[in-house]
């Protein structure tokens, strides 16, 4: 199954053309007018459509994940590329605003100031394994950079080497062809290649999706670089669920299914996986999850090396002295049966720093607990997460909720996203996700990497003080010719040409 071996890498010299063309391309590509970005990342997704039934068997090969997932996977691709495209034709993530001088202001006399955001430069993006579209060559870091006006080196991942080529071909032909210069969107290969992008001084942010030592050595050569950057990088999360004693007991059977569901989707490949669950003891989960969860057959992960990965993790579980294995899963070739451990509560506290810790694949743990005292207590061991569940009812939110106020307060200091009464394991494109976390679910726990507030990672402001009007940036003269939402001396943001 292995789909991970050497990479044929990008040389130097290559490297440095890529660098040098996208430097060359930043300043034209930031100040292209909104509607001609907007129409570039509209021909990438359309070229990326037109070729699915070429991709889709490229990735399938590569990937080892079903056809349905694959093209549904795609459509997610090409729809976050138009509604950046739609965001920036809005043009509110300028955030322009106006300041007029006023000779009376205190504490002394304030000149004309004009405020917008900029794009940063050139990015640097490392695609996933898990999402060979989505959050891969053209997935939402790329797309939401190219929104930006940064242009985009995005260093391939090893596991769908032949659909990264092919993907950034058609992505590349299609901005350039849209009117982007040249250099705007390139594609390196290899992890040195990856690495000197990152060290290089062209390059302004960078952006990541993967596991906690991968990214967490690409932010500490960012931040080493003698002019450090800002660098992204979604890593490791457990992704809790809490269910609370009334949950369990009127709606038993929906969590467990939809919890068994969760966790093994995608053969546990997801980054939203809930890895663990809490539940109250007594209550019936153990058996009933097990019985579930042995019916469930093998199936193939990633690659080899997710597979080895998978393996230490459930080794490091089942092998816990304050763990039992409830389902032992079974597999050979790269494929595996879900695994199913669990321990307590008391236990999971005493040995947080051995059981707190993602293990990436078709496997879970289940934590009883005996009082709902412990749920909140519990929360505050964990790291940062990307979500945070509570699985509870009507009565668990009424007048009567402080347990669960208790709980949720602690979620939300831990977590990007807090979820009542779903799961995690699905995350909407759209203008309120939040897709990140505190460490080490992510490097900057600010920004998200879904959503189009994703684009600010890649811009920066910058104040023009007392400039004639025909100096400025379009979006901040007098006319507005752009026609971008601005605020006026503090008033709300209005189109006000």
């Amino acid at each position: 199954m292995s789909n991970t071996g050497p990479e044929t890498a990008t040389e130097p010299d290559r490297l440095e053309e890529i660098l040098a063309a996208a430097q060359g391309a930043a300043r034209a590509f930031g100040r292209m007018r909104p509607h001609a970005r907007a129409a570039a990342l509209r021909a990438a997704a359309d070229g990326l459509d037109a070729a699915g039934d070429e991709l889709v068997p490229i990735a399938r090969r590569e990937s080892h994940l079903p056809e349905p997932r694959l093209r549904g996977e795609l459509a997610r691709t090409t729809f976050q590329l138009r509604l950046f495209a739609d965001t920036v034709e809005d043009g509110g993530f300028l955030r322009a605003a106006i300041d007029t001088p006023d000779a009376e202001w205190p504490p002394g006399p304030r000149p004309d100031l004009r405020r917008m955001m900029a794009a940063l430069g050139p990015v640097a993006v490392f695609g996933a394994g898990n999402f060979p579209f989505a959050f891969s060559v053209a997935g939402g870091d790329t797309a939401s950079a190219l929104a930006a006006g940064c242009p985009v080196v995005v260093k391939a991942h090893p596991g769908h080497p032949e659909l990264s080529e092919r993907t950034a071909g058609i992505v590349a032909a299609a901005v350039t062809g849209a009117g982007a210069p040249e250099g705007a969107f390139a594609l390196v290969r290899g992890e040195q290649a990856g690495r000197a992008a990152v060290q290089d001084p062209r390059i302004t942010a960078g952006a990541f999706t993967g596991s906690l030592a991968g990214g967490r050595a690409l932010a500490d050569i960012a931040a080493a670089r003698p002019e450090p950057i800002p660098f992204y990088a979604e890593m490791e999360s457990l992704n809790p669920v809490f269910v609370t004693a009334d949950a369990a007991r009127r709606r038993r059977d929906d969590v467990i299914d939809g919890y068994v569901g969760s966790f093994t989707l995608g053969v546990g490949q997801f980054c939203t996986k809930p890895g663990i669950l809490f539940a109250p003891a007594g209550a019936g989960f153990e058996e009933a999850v097990a019985e579930r969860v042995r019916g469930l057959a093998a199936a193939p992960l990633l690659n080899d090396r997710v597979a080895e990965g998978f393996d230490r993790g459930v080794e490091r579980l089942s092998g816990h002295p304050a763990v039992h294995t409830a389902v032992a899963g079974t597999g050979a070739a790269g494929e595996r049966s879900p695994s199913l451990f669990t321990t307590t509560a008391d236990d999971l506290l005493r040995h947080g720093e051995d059981l707190l810790t993602e293990c990436f694949g078709p496997a879970s743990l289940l934590v009883a607990y005996d009082g709902e005292h412990q749920l909140a207590e519990a929360a505050r061991a964990l790291k940062g997460q990307l979500t945070a569940t509570v699985q509870g009812t009507d009565a668990d939110a009424g007048a009567d909720a402080g347990p669960v106020r208790e709980l949720l307060d602690e979620l939300a200091d831990r977590a990007g996203r807090v979820l009542w009464n779903g799961w995690p394991t699905g995350v909407a494109v759209s203008h309120a996700m939040q897709h990140g976390g505190p460490y080490p679910a992510t490097s900057a726990p600010l920004h998200t990497s879904v959503g189009t507030a994703a684009i600010d990672r890649f811009l920066r402001p910058v104040t023009y003080q007392s400039l004639p009007d025909a100096l400025l940036p379009e979006a901040l003269q007098d006319a507005n010719p752009l026609g971008v939402p601005r605020s006026r001396d503090g008033a709300p943001a209005v189109r006000d040409a």
